[in-house]
């Protein structure tokens, strides 16, 4: 059986595609074994480089949970404020009045070019230079406005894809239904194209988690990763273990992200299946009247 996409292969195909995995998973068994060999000549597999992290406790408490709490509410603020306004900015996109779409449009893809970074640093020059912000919370803002700034572009695409991509019958129904713009793209195009959009949103913000690294970098934002500076100045040097016990983390904190986001999915799409309730019909109606004609 073939598909659109390729063909079905047959014996001689399936036998070059077990040598060629046998194969790829040799030349990764042997760069697996040199990076670890690597890694034990410079001393990183060492048990004490690894232990801080099961038997000293302050290890957490000190550097990596106070790293992870800047992290998540750095990256909960970005996402409370980025998701609405990369939806009103994306409804914009989409509006009849040329006065409307093109400015929208305009901000749009201005913020969405830019590096993220980028406009961290200008948001650190400008909270510095013209707001009363203290430089403690300095780097917070910075970040926070970062990652809104390019997050709710790209989520403004998002939005206006999904709802392009909904056949053109749904607005046409709710349009000879008498619904105004605001109310099909309220009431009928969006709850659909929420399905659709799903994916790329939660993809969005697993991209946000992870961007707010960019603030320990260059801006002095105490996140998840910049604790790894002060953890291998006072445990000396264990930056492998460090690196990956933070990665673990981030893995584990992503992975959370897209669980809650499949199963939101999966109960949308089962709510969208689920059988329509049906309207009774009212007194005045023509089966009401019929009804009680032939009961007379």
């Amino acid at each position: 059986m073939s598909s659109v996409l390729y063909d079905t292969p047959g014996p001689h195909a399936k036998r070059r595609n077990v040598v060629y995995t046998i194969v790829f998973l040799a030349v990764l068994a042997l760069v697996a074994w040199w990076v670890l060999g690597a890694l034990d000549e410079k001393h990183q597999l060492d048990a004490d480089k690894w232990s801080p992290f099961v038997t000293d406790s302050k290890v957490w408490t000190t550097y990596l949970l106070p790293g992870l709490t800047e992290t998540l509410r750095a990256a909960a603020l970005s996402i409370v404020i980025a998701l609405p306004l990369g939806a009103a900015l994306g409804i914009g996109r989409l509006s009849d009045h040329r006065w409307v779409r093109v400015p929208v449009g305009a901000v749009v893809e201005f913020f969405r070019a830019i590096p993220v970074l980028l406009l961290m640093m200008f948001a650190s020059a400008v909270y510095r230079e013209f707001t009363t912000v203290s430089s403690d919370f300095r780097p917070l803002y910075a970040v926070v406005t970062g990652l809104v700034l390019y997050n709710a572009s790209v989520i403004a695409e998002v939005v206006r894809a999904g709802v392009l991509s909904l056949p053109r019958g749904q607005g046409d129904a709710a349009v000879a239904l008498g619904m105004r713009k605001g109310q099909t793209m309220l009431y009928v195009l969006l709850p659909q194209a929420v399905t659709v959009m799903l994916p790329a949103l939660v993809s969005q913000l697993v991209v946000i988690v992870k961007d707010t690294a960019l603030g320990g970098a260059l801006l002095g934002f105490a996140e998840l990763l910049s604790q790894n500076r002060q953890i291998t100045a006072n445990y000396g040097a264990n930056t492998i273990a460090t690196l990956t016990v933070i990665a673990l983390i981030y893995i584990a904190i992503n992975f959370l992200l897209t669980t809650l986001a499949g199963r939101l999915e999966r109960r949308l799409r089962q709510g969208r299946k689920s059988p329509s309730a049906t309207i009774p019909a009212q007194a005045g109606a023509p089966e009401a009247q019929s009804e009680a004609v032939s009961g007379a």
